[in-house]
């Protein structure tokens, strides 16, 4: 039987800002788990967009630059609405979207089975929906999340998982391959389309890779200069570098289907590369989130756009059959301590790194 301790270590993130705003603690109490809840002690966690901006409150509508620009001082400007909901974070807030790990305890109302189950946790986490329609809560935003050794989750939001994977290789899955799942599940990439994919050396960026390549499409990637060899490796058919004239090396109306999360400046010119009735999915914005749109781009070539961040179930099932089926594979970039999440954070910004950014937890 796991001895569960009433103390735990872990990072407490303590206001919007820089990197002092992440403090790390060894005496923060162990939560119990609610009715309808589970205790995971965690194995490992990993480093994502979200955690950064986040900490920066970037999700504020007072900030229209890239995430890199306040990444490691914050932005001044920063409102309540700093959160993925626009309301008020709670401070001190345990982050962390993603991670993998065991559970050890159980609440009321949960099968006692579960106990020793290895599992991940969906990020982003649905709530019922109201007339403002779909609603959803972020793992480590509206609630604490994976930096730190324990953490409790729903018993609904936690999906067991059968894999000789470590913990340290799961914990690049949930946030963004669960994202980058649903973006590619609701967009609807087909066998034969044509994929262009922004930022595919990143997290997301992989796992789009990846997955649209599991569905039988043709993928062209875009990377920074030296990474090109690491993103064919893992499925793309072609790749871009960043801040290529894409048009100029591809044509106008030459794919199907567009994958995003850097919008920016090059933004224009990916509603030109799409054929009539093609599809533009965004679930990111790093590069900026304030963009030139020509509204003809759009509607003169029929075109379907598409924005998501809830994470459907059936989506994030099958990312689990994926995973144990061997059909995706992980990216681990580096791997740190989770008391040196600063350093982790570093790493992250500086976009050197294919894939992601690991801590880890367990054996602190």
């Amino acid at each position: 039987m796991t001895t569960i301790p009433d103390k735990m270590k872990g990072v407490y993130l303590t206001g919007f800002g820089g990197f002092e705003k992440l403090a790390y603690h060894t005496d923060i109490p162990v939560p119990t788990p609610k009715k309808g809840e589970v205790l995971i002690k965690i194995g490992a966690a990993a480093v994502n967009n979200t955690d950064i901006n986040t900490r920066i409150g970037w999700y504020s509508k007072n900030v229209e630059s890239g995430t890199n620009k306040g990444g490691s001082t914050g932005f001044k400007d920063v409102n309540q609405d700093g959160s993925w909901l626009g309301q008020a974070l709670e401070f001190p807030r345990i982050q962390g979207a993603d991670g993998a790990g065991t559970i050890v305890a159980v609440g009321d109302g949960v099968d006692q089975k579960r106990v020793g189950q290895r599992v991940m946790v969906r990020s982003v986490q649905a709530r019922p929906s109201t007339k403002k329609g779909i609603e959803c809560i972020t793992f480590g935003s509206e609630c604490d999340g994976s930096f730190a050794e324990y953490a409790t989750a729903l018993d609904s939001e936690t999906f067991a998982i059968n894999s000789d994977l470590s913990d340290q290789e799961l914990a690049t899955f949930p946030c963004s391959y669960g994202t980058a799942n649903n973006l590619v599940w609701r967009v609807g990439v087909k066998a034969n389309d044509t994929v262009f994919i922004t930022g595919a050396s990143g997290g997301v960026g992989s796992a789009l890779v990846q997955l649209a390549k599991v569905r039988g499409a043709k993928v062209i990637g875009v990377v920074d200069p030296g990474q090109e060899d690491r993103v064919l490796g893992y499925g793309a058919d072609e790749v871009l570098h960043r801040g290529d004239d894409f048009v100029e090396k591809l044509g106008e109306m030459s794919v199907d289907v567009v994958l995003d999360m850097v919008a920016g400046e090059s933004w224009p010119q990916l509603l030109k590369l799409l054929k009539k009735g093609g599809k533009y999915g965004v679930c990111g914005a790093i590069g900026g989130p304030i963009v030139k749109f020509d509204v003809r781009d759009a509607y003169l070539k029929d075109l379907s756009l598409f924005g998501t961040t809830y994470q459907s179930t059936e989506s994030f099932e099958e990312l689990i059959k994926y995973i144990e089926d061997g059909k995706i594979k992980p990216v681990v970039a580096k791997e740190f301590e989770l008391s040196d999440i600063v350093a982790a954070q570093k790493a992250f910004l500086s976009k050197k790194y294919i894939g992601k950014i690991v801590l880890n937890v367990a054996h602190e």
